[in-house]
C-alpha cells in the first residue's frame, strides 16, 4: 500500500521552526509582504467588491479583510476575500518551475486570517506557511501539470491541501489530525480554465484562488472537530492525482522530505500584473531598451517564439476584457512598448481600445519555436532603422528567482502607494521581523 499522503503529513507535523533555514525564512517573509500588497491593491477591483459583499454577510469576525477600510470577518469569510484579492490582478508570486500552486494566493490567505482568530504568533505562521507550501508544492509537481491540460485550473486544485495544512499546523494538529484534513482538502479542489477560452466569465479565474484558501479553512475546521477524510487522498485508486491528472508522479510528493530540499526557494516573485506567460518576454523587452533604447513607433516588427503550449493558450490579439488581456502576451508586450507595465495601474480598461497599444500589436508576431520549455522565449525586435535586438530569456535567474528584500519592497511600495506610506511601511518593517511578533492582528490596512 503506498504511503506518500501519510508521509506528506508527518513531514510537516514535525517540521519546527528551528529546522528551517535562514535563506528559507527569508523568501517566506518576502513572499508574505508581497502577498499583503498584492490583496490591498486588488482590493479595489469590482470583482473583489462583489466577493466582498457576499462574504460580509457572514457576519463580523476576528480576521482582516486586506483592503483599505476593509472590514473584519469570520476566519473562513476572510480567507475567501483575501485569496480573490491576491489574484484578482496576476500580481501574486509564482514558482520558478511553474507547478500550478501560488503559495502566497492560496496558503497565506488561508493561514493568516486562521493566525488572527486564534491569537498565533508570527514564529508559528511563518513555520505553518512554510510547510503549507512545501506540501502543495510537492503536490503541484507530482501533477505535471496535467490537471491544466485536462481544464482545470490547477491552482483551485493544489490550493486546498496547503492552505488545510498550513491552518492545521496553526491549531496544533498531529499527523492524525493533518491526515483528516488533507482528505477532507481532496473533495475541495475545483477550478476550470473555460475562463481562458471564453468570451465570457473571467472573473471566476479569482475566485478559485478564494475558494482553495476557504477550503483549506473549512478542511482544516471540520478535522478539529473530528471530522475524517482519506488518509490515501493523494494517491489512491479515487483520489487527487488519478481523478484529475492525465499523467502523474506519486514520487514527487515526498522528494527531499529528508530537509535536503526546500521549495519555498522556488518561489518567483512577479514583476508585473499579467499572467505567468508574459513575465519573461516583458523581461526581455525591458532589458533590450534598456541597452538600446526605442519608441513605439520605431518598431517594424517584434517576433516572439515559444513552446506549443505558450502560444496556443496565449495568443489573443484582441483580448475584451482585462483578464483576457493580462493572459495575452502579444497585448502584454505592446502595452510595454507604450506604458509602463512594471506599474499595474497601465492595465486599465483604456488600455483595451489605446490606439498605440493596437498598432503595436498588429506587428508582433507570437509564434511556436522550437522550444519545449514554456518559461523560454526568444524575443527579436526589428527597428525602421535596420537594427535587430535579439534576446533569449530566461538566462540564469531571470526573471523566475526568489527576490530579495530591496526588489520586494521596490514592488510593495508601488501596490501600496494609495495607503498611508507610514502605515504599508511599518507593516513591511514588521513582517519582515515576523519570527519576533507575538500575534499578527496588526496585518490590516
Amino acid at each position: 500500500m503506498s504511503r506518500e499522503t501519510i508521509q506528506l503529513a508527518e513531514y510537516v507535523a514535525a517540521l519546527r521552526y528551528e529546522d528551517i533555514p535562514a535563506d528559507v525564512v527569508q523568501a517566506a517573509k518576502n513572499t508574505i509582504a508581497d502577498g499583503i500588497a498584492a490583496c490591498v491593491y486588488g482590493y479595489r477591483f469590482p470583482w473583489s467588491q462583489a466577493i466582498v459583499r457576499y462574504a460580509q454577510k457572514g457576519g463580523t469576525g476576528k480576521s482582516a479583510v486586506l483592503g483599505p477600510g476593509a472590514p473584519m470577518l469570520p476566519a473562513p469569510f476572510a480567507a475567501l476575500v483575501n485569496g480573490a484579492l491576491a489574484h484578482s490582478f496576476e500580481l501574486d508570486a509564482g514558482t520558478k518551475k511553474g507547478v500550478g500552486a501560488h503559495p502566497a494566493g492560496t496558503v497565506f490567505t488561508a493561514a493568516l486570517p486562521v493566525a488572527q482568530d486564534k491569537g498565533v504568533s508570527g514564529k508559528k505562521l511563518i513555520t505553518a506557511f512554510i510547510a503549507g507550501s512545501e506540501a502543495m508544492l510537492r503536490i503541484g509537481r507530482a501533477t505535471g501539470r496535467s490537471n491544466e491540460h485536462r481544464g482545470f485550473h490547477a491552482p483551485g486544485t493544489t490550493g486546498p491541501f496547503g492552505a488545510a495544512i498550513a491552518c492545521g499546523l496553526m491549531q496544533g494538529f498531529g499527523v492524525a489530525r493533518l491526515l483528516n484534513a488533507i482528505g477532507i482538502a481532496g473533495s475541495l479542489a475545483s477550478g476550470l480554465r473555460q475562463f481562458s477560452v471564453s468570451e465570457t466569465g473571467s472573473m471566476v479565474k479569482r475566485l478559485h484562488f478564494g475558494r482553495a484558501a476557504e477550503g483549506g479553512v473549512l478542511a482544516a475546521g471540520l478535522a478539529a472537530e473530528g471530522f475524517d477524510g482519506p488518509h490515501d487522498i493523494l494517491e489512491g485508486k479515487a483520489g487527487f492525482l488519478k481523478v484529475f491528472c492525465d499523467h502523474y508522479d506519486t514520487g514527487e510528493l515526498i522528494k527531499g522530505l529528508d530537509g535536503s530540499t526546500f521549495l519555498v526557494r522556488e518561489i518567483a516573485m512577479k514583476r508585473f500584473g499579467t499572467h505567468g506567460s508574459s513575465q519573461v518576454p516583458l523581461q526581455a523587452l525591458l532589458a533590450i531598451r534598456a541597452r538600446h533604447p526605442f519608441t513605439a513607433d520605431e518598431i517594424e516588427s517584434i517576433h516572439i517564439a515559444a513552446s506549443r503550449e505558450s502560444v496556443e493558450h496565449h495568443e489573443n490579439l484582441s483580448p475584451t476584457d482585462l483578464m483576457q488581456a493580462q493572459y495575452s502576451v502579444p497585448f502584454c508586450v505592446a502595452l510595454a512598448c507604450v506604458r509602463d507595465a512594471r506599474d499595474p495601474r497601465s492595465i486599465d480598461e483604456s488600455a483595451l481600445t489605446d490606439p498605440a497599444i493596437r498598432a503595436v500589436i498588429q506587428r508582433i508576431h507570437y509564434e511556436i519555436g522550437d522550444i519545449t520549455d514554456k518559461r523560454t522565449y526568444q524575443t527579436t525586435i526589428t527597428l525602421k532603422d535596420g537594427n535587430v535586438l535579439e534576446l533569449t530569456l530566461p538566462e540564469p535567474g531571470v526573471p523566475w528567482r526568489a527576490a530579495t528584500r530591496e526588489e520586494t519592497y521596490e514592488k510593495y511600495a508601488i501596490l501600496m502607494h494609495d495607503c498611508p506610506k507610514s502605515k504599508s511601511d511599518e507593516i513591511f518593517d514588521r513582517v519582515q521581523t515576523l519570527e519576533n511578533q507575538e500575534n499578527v492582528d496588526w496585518i490590516k490596512i
